[in-house]
């Protein structure tokens, strides 16, 4: 039996604020009570090793509106993607956690061709939080991917 107190967000993935899990055996059940899921300031650089804020000073007027900017986003970025890898399968491995509203492909500004990463944007924060939990370290066209909460797409952050 398991109960959930705020959202499924998937089969596979369940995010909410207790879960108890209440297994029978033999002639007694246990129950196993999870802590509650991480909170987005800590899921931010969840996998660095010192956390660091990264400033995108040409889109952000200081550290601090960028901050702002990412308590409310939806956006994750997606870093170490192949060059190969174009927007319909990144909508397809992203959209299993929830509605993908768009995906913008970092190209090179002289070139215009992918450089390895992008941004996707959910309808819903929770789905975005989620992707940075579930979805670093899987692989998508043959690379480990690594996804990180963003403060959302702005028209010339697609330039690397």
């Amino acid at each position: 039996h398991v109960r959930q107190n705020q959202h499924l967000l998937s089969k596979r993935t369940i995010i909410n604020k207790t879960t108890s899990i209440t297994m029978a055996t033999s002639a007694k059940a246990t129950t196993l009570v999870l802590p509650p899921p991480t909170c987005a300031p800590a899921l931010l650089n969840a996998n660095a090793a010192e956390k660091k804020l990264y400033w995108d000073r040409s889109h952000y007027d200081s550290p601090e509106a960028q901050t702002r900017a990412l308590a409310r986003s939806s956006t994750v970025y997606v870093g170490n993607l192949a060059f190969t890898t174009r927007s319909t399968h990144l909508r397809h491995h992203f959209q299993h956690l929830g509605p993908v509203v768009q995906v913008h492909i970092g190209l090179d500004r002289n070139k215009k061709t992918p450089c390895g990463f992008a941004f996707v944007e959910y309808r819903h924060r929770i789905d975005a939080l989620s992707a940075v939990v579930n979805l670093t370290g899987t692989k998508l066209d043959g690379r480990v991917i690594r996804v990180e909460l963003d403060a959302g797409f702005k028209p010339g952050r697609q330039y690397g």
